[in-house]
């Protein structure tokens, strides 16, 4: 086997060292961007909140600005909104739920500001409609009727100033259900991201089972069905359920060792990194994934531009061309 250095990974040129086959057929991949909230808190050096995300918003916008720029530079097509802890509920319960508004116009000026900086033509901008209250936990959402109003509110806030609806780290049909049907309203394309057990792949973090979901889903419309904010090994075993789809499917993991310590208003300061899973290796993992059959892949939390960068660089060397759009 030969192999060569770029930026920090290794490029295999040929072989079956990387655990997969080499790849010949060339197609093309839609690649997003990587986690926003822990590299901003490697960037600035603060100590996390609950609202930390929302916060570096209104304060530092020039630095999620130049997060978004890395990411675009690293090979990313497809850049989503900083406003994963902006939803109405959590900012209520931070006492600024009246900062909605400037928090979502900050997001999408710093969107749009680093594409026009990066020079490059054809990035995409995603909308960011994520779990209302907590993350991993579907017992604590609010029921059908609230939260569809309160996806609505996002709706409005993002629908005019994005190429795409992300529905993130969705626990439940329940909650998935809510984000979707509020964002179909927009008549935008819109990708549901559903996040797995780390123990249980093909479940839900409701119990619910996978297969249900994508059934869901599919019978409400939505452009592309995901799997997102789960460890890359419980992505890997639900692939083959993913792809029972009749939908484009996509994938991006986080880099947690887990997220078991993790409660409503906590931080992912309680969340600790693996350094099993640098640029090379998240690399091979998505590759599989793209071998598998998906057409969309990127990063969560601990997957940073490095990571973004190492996965453009190894589909491109296996015939791959980096899309931001689903082909028609």
């Amino acid at each position: 086997m030969s192999s060569k250095t770029s930026g920090g990974c290794v490029e295999r040129v040929e072989g079956t060292e990387v655990g997969v086959e080499t790849v010949t057929k060339s197609g093309a991949v839609v690649l997003l961007d990587g986690g926003m909230g822990q590299e901003l808190i490697r960037r600035s050096g603060c100590t996390p909140t609950p609202l930390w995300s929302t916060q570096v918003m209104l304060d530092q916008p020039e630095m999620v600005r130049d997060l978004h720029l890395d990411f675009i530079r690293a090979g990313a097509r497809v850049i989503t909104l900083n406003t994963y802890t902006a939803t109405p509920q959590r900012l209520e319960l931070a006492g600024a739920g009246d900062s909605i508004e400037r928090v979502h116009a900050a997001a999408t000026q710093a969107a749009r500001d680093a594409i026009a900086l990066s020079g490059e033509a054809g990035i995409k901008v995603a909308g960011c409609l994520p779990p209302l209250v907590a993350t991993y936990r579907p017992d604590v959402a609010p029921d059908y009727v609230v939260s569809l109003a309160s996806y609505r509110t996002l709706v409005a806030l993002q629908a005019p100033h994005v190429d795409v609806l992300l529905c993130e780290a969705m626990s439940s049909c329940n909650e998935a259900r809510a984000a979707a049907t509020a964002a179909l309203e927009s008549e935008l394309p819109v990708w549901v991201a559903l996040t797995v057990k780390d123990d249980q792949p093909s479940t839900l973090r409701s119990g619910e089972p996978l297969a249900e979901a994508i059934t869901l889903l599919e019978s409400l419309g939505v452009s592309a069905i995901l799997l997102n904010c789960s460890a890359p090994e419980a992505i890997g075993g639900s692939v083959s359920t993913l792809l029972a789809s009749t939908l484009p499917t996509g994938a991006y993991a986080n880099g947690f060792t887990s997220v078991a310590a993790l409660q409503p208003g906590g931080t992912v300061s309680e969340l600790k990194a693996r350094q099993d899973l640098g640029p090379e290796q998240y690399a091979t993992l998505a590759l599989g994934w793209i071998k598998a059959g998906i057409s969309i892949v990127g990063g969560c939390c601990e997957v940073g531009p490095a990571h973004i960068a190492c996965l453009a660089e190894r589909l491109k060397a296996a015939g791959y061309s980096l899309e931001s759009s689903l082909a028609k």
